[in-house]
């Protein structure tokens, strides 16, 4: 599985195309591809549509032409929807070790199970409750996703990361956090052949990709990743997560919130050096005379 050994670094921009993409994707896609130009790298595109019932092929014309609009080369991006194999290659990996099983549970089911111990059951870092394994009683007549078995796979393990930004609440440089804050997590899900936890270790090892570029929301889901990479024996890109951009309430910036979109701001006329300015970006000027030397 592992992918090309590059000899430059690569970078990458993965958004889902379930919605239109807004500043805060803009903050993220130009800074990945200041830092690509600045240390003579690649920046590759990829679609995250593994949830083909949200992910529409309009959104993703529009969003590869927000892109290309930004500067970023969409010419060959990679879709997720187009590679199952892949993921169900590495999942099959996985089985083989035997650190997955089948879970039949619903919302419903795991909300009832949790309900006698209190709200101070666990919840994973995106408010989630972890997974009542033994406690949740399920419906047999129901589609089985696949759980990964944290206590098997996370048992004696202990790993790193290297951090060149910043986690949520300052953490840099080497970083060691547990993966067994995310439970037994899903790794193929009832409605798709993949989660994203699953396809973004893979991808960014076919890819080969060096350095891993995103926001902040996405630090603790790292230490799920490393887990992963670890038992697929796949070498860690190095990751560098930025703050966010926020709305004027200090809300984080979301599709399902209708934030202002970068097809909005260019119907207005904005410039790509409008929206940088903006976003406390340098202009793109400084690299357009540079690459016209090379």
């Amino acid at each position: 599985m592992p992918g090309p050994t590059p000899d430059r670094p690569v970078f990458r921009f993965a958004p889902s195309p379930n919605g239109l993409l807004h500043l805060g994707h803009a903050y993220s896609a130009l800074l990945n591809l200041d830092l690509a130009r600045a240390t003579n790298g690649t920046l590759l595109v990829r679609l995250e549509d593994i949830d083909t019932s949200r992910c529409r092929p309009d959104l993703a014309d529009r969003m590869l032409e927000d892109l290309a609009w930004l500067g970023l080369d969409v010419r060959q991006p990679r879709r997720q929807s187009e590679h199952f194999a892949d993921y169900q290659a590495a999942l099959d990996r996985l089985a083989a070790k035997g650190l997955l099983y089948p879970s039949r549970a619903t919302r419903k089911q795991i909300a009832t199970a949790i309900a006698p111990l209190g709200p101070d059951w666990p919840r994973d870092p995106d408010g989630a409750p972890l997974y009542p394994r033994h406690l949740v009683q399920e419906d047999p007549d129901e589609p089985a996703a696949l759980r990964l078995d944290m206590q098997k796979a996370a048992a004696g393990i202990s790993l790193t990361w290297q951090e060149t930004g910043v986690g949520p609440v300052g953490e840099t440089g080497t970083v060691a956090i547990s993966p067994t804050i995310w439970g037994d997590a899903i790794l193929r899900r009832k409605e798709f052949p993949a989660s994203y936890a699953i396809a973004v270790v893979v991808d960014d090892a076919l890819q080969g990709v060096t350095h891993v570029v995103r926001g902040q929301d996405l630090f603790y889901a790292t230490a799920l990743q490393r887990l992963l990479q670890h038992h697929l024996g796949l070498s860690p890109p190095e990751y560098h997560h930025h703050g966010l951009i926020r709305g004027d309430a200090g809300e984080k910036l979301s599709k399902s919130l209708v934030s202002k979109s970068i097809a909005a701001w260019r119907a207005e006329g904005q410039t790509v050096n409008d929206l940088r300015r903006l976003l406390g970006l340098a202009s793109a000027t400084q690299y357009t005379s540079s690459e016209k030397r090379t």
